[in-house]
């Protein structure tokens, strides 16, 4: 029952990460391209790493979940 349940919320977070996904692109907020995303470049390598982003991704997630975990 439990592995059940498991199986279908883990689908519905695919499906849902999926969408978004396939909208980001549309967004007019540049997802990637944020202040503080580092970006290194040499003669034959480039080092990306989306600081920025990842705070921001950190700080929505955590909204998002603490609102779920007071119901």
């Amino acid at each position: 029952m439990a592995l059940g349940r498991f199986l279908i919320i883990l689908g519905a977070v695919l499906i849902l990460v999926g969408a978004l996904i396939s909208i980001l692109p549309r967004l007019p907020i540049p997802i990637g391209k944020l202040p503080g995303d580092l970006v290194f470049r040499g003669k034959n390598w480039v080092f990306y790493f989306p600081l920025g982003t990842s705070i921001l991704l950190s700080v929505l997630l955590t909204l998002i979940l603490w609102l779920l975990a007071r119901r």
